[in-house]
């Protein structure tokens, strides 16, 4: 009885705490009233149908907003070809509903230790939405194509019908690709699919050589992730990094950039996700300083990514501390409106082109991303 109580404390306090920052801490009547006329929507004019390809997500063990799919091709010259479908959101979130509406007031799913409060109601985000095993979605698709240095020589954009033919998850594919665990049960079965995650786990890592080259920082900062049962948090486990978890991480950081330069392409301004030159690299300075290292007086991602790379040697326990500390002083990250032509970068990542477009049933930007896509297709 104690535990409920408890329990149902910690949900109240939470509601509080939403609406003392001015969110929604429950969906409108009127938003509910649009939810339940909602019906699936597979078909619709100039949408390719790539439902044969051997499409799989890879996400956490208790995801069900399943946001992205991937699959590669191998191309000529060692290029492999990676696509990487996104919900299509704005197909039953229509501009100016009573459901987006509520969605453009929180503008992202919250986490707290006592539940979530999803940006979308759970019948959109899902199951009508979400890209789930067994069923045919419509989705955007960004096809790239990667060489055997990292770099994504052309990208593609347009709509399609997709099918999710396995849900895996990031621990089991993880100890299948290092070699330390069983093949999750879809792999085990189709042949296809083990050949699939192998090709993309190459090109994943090649990707992420050539960022990291060019500066992209190697963090770890112990952060802890939520566990969810019907919406409801139950525990907290430390996010560990892992090569399936980066292999999407990988994919999505270049979807997201290609979609910035598609539409910078097109003329659309577009919502940049940034992380500017840090304000207070002078104290990154001194603190590396601490650890026998000198860093150069201007900000320079290069040499914080070598300095890093030398502590995570160095000191792998106390890293996620160092990490930590390094975070907080880079800054926080923002949104910003940039006209063609402007790119002020993300810091972290060593990129110049980069968006938020590829997790649109928990972030409102994404959203108005699709809908920029859209207007430009």
């Amino acid at each position: 009885m104690s535990d409920r109580r408890d329990d149902h404390d910690l949900q109240e306090l939470a509601r509080r705490a939403m609406e003392e920052h001015g969110l929604q801490a429950e969906f409108p009547a009127e938003v509910m009233a649009e939810v339940v006329r909602l019906r699936p929507v597979t078909a619709d004019a100039g949408v390719t149908d790539l439902r044969a390809l051997p499409w799989c997500s890879i996400d956490n063990d208790d995801s069900r907003d399943l946001d992205q799919l991937t699959v590669g091709e191998a191309l000529a010259n060692d290029v492999t070809r990676i696509l990487v479908a996104v919900a299509d959101v704005d197909c039953l979130v229509h501009q100016g509903s009573a459901i987006d509406r509520s969605a453009g007031r929180n503008t992202t799913s919250i986490y707290t230790a006592a539940r979530l409060f999803p940006m979308l109601p759970e019948r959109i985000s899902t199951d009508l939405t979400s890209l789930n095993p067994g069923v045919d979605r419509l989705a955007m698709v960004v096809a790239m194509d990667i060489d055997a240095e990292g770099a994504v020589t052309g990208a593609r954009l347009f709509r399609a019908l997709v099918h999710n033919h396995a849900k895996l998850a990031y621990n089991s594919v993880d100890a299948w690709l290092d070699g330390t665990g069983q093949a999750p049960a879809a792999v085990e079965k189709n042949p296809v699919l083990a050949e699939q995650l192998l090709m993309q786990d190459r090109a994943a890592k090649r990707l992420r050589h050539r960022r990291n080259e060019q500066g992209a920082l190697d963090l770890d900062t112990g952060e802890t992730r939520p566990v969810l049962i019907n919406g409801k948090v139950v525990d907290l486990r430390r996010d560990e990094k892992n090569d399936a978890k980066e292999l999407i991480e990988d994919f999505m950081i270049a979807a997201n950039g290609a979609t910035a330069r598609f539409l910078a392409g097109k003329g659309y301004a577009t919502i940049r996700r940034v992380v500017r030159d840090p304000e207070r690299w002078d104290r990154i300075v001194e603190l590396a300083g601490r650890h026998g290292s000198v860093l150069p007086k201007a900000p320079d991602s290069r040499a914080l990514e070598t300095f890093l790379l030398q502590r995570r040697k160095a000191d792998p326990l106390r890293f996620p501390d160092l990490s930590l500390s390094v975070v907080k002083l880079i800054g926080k990250g923002e949104y910003v409106l940039e006209k063609p032509g402007e790119a002020t970068g993300h810091f972290g990542l060593a990129v110049r082109d980069y968006t938020h477009s590829t997790a649109p049933n928990r972030r409102y930007p994404d959203l108005i991303t699709q809908r920029l896509l859209k207007a430009a297709f």
